[in-house]
Formats: C-alpha cells, structure tokens, sequence
C-alpha cells in the first residue's frame, strides 16, 4: 500500500504568492495615498511644527 504526502507543497508553486504580494502593493500604495492627502492638508506652520516643508511630502509618503 502506498501513502501520498499532503503535508508538502511544490518548491517554487504557489497561488498565493504572486496574489498576496498584489494585495501588498495595493495596501502601500494606498497607505502613501492616505499619508500624503494627511499631510497635504496641514498648513505651512503645521508642517514646520513636524520638521517638514511642502516638498517633503512626497518623500514622506512614499517611504510611508
């Protein structure tokens, strides 16, 4: 009688892989769209309260 093993997956296959990094990329993506719709709405003085000017916002939103 033989058994199959179920415990294992194929080196290098996954479904799941390339999805989950889709559903990253869209959550970055959007986490850098919220942040810089945050900070563009602080004023100057704001902004200069945090150490930050106008052109560092997108900087700021795309390491977010």
């Amino acid at each position: 009688m033989s058994a199959f093993e179920t415990t294992r997956t194929q080196a290098g296959f996954s479904l799941m892989n390339p999805i989950a990094s889709l559903v990253a990329s869209i959550a970055s993506w959007n986490d850098a769209r919220v942040t810089r719709g945050a900070l563009a709405k602080l004023s100057d003085r704001e902004l200069d309260d945090i150490g930050l000017s106008r052109g560092d916002i997108e900087f700021v939103a795309s390491r977010a």
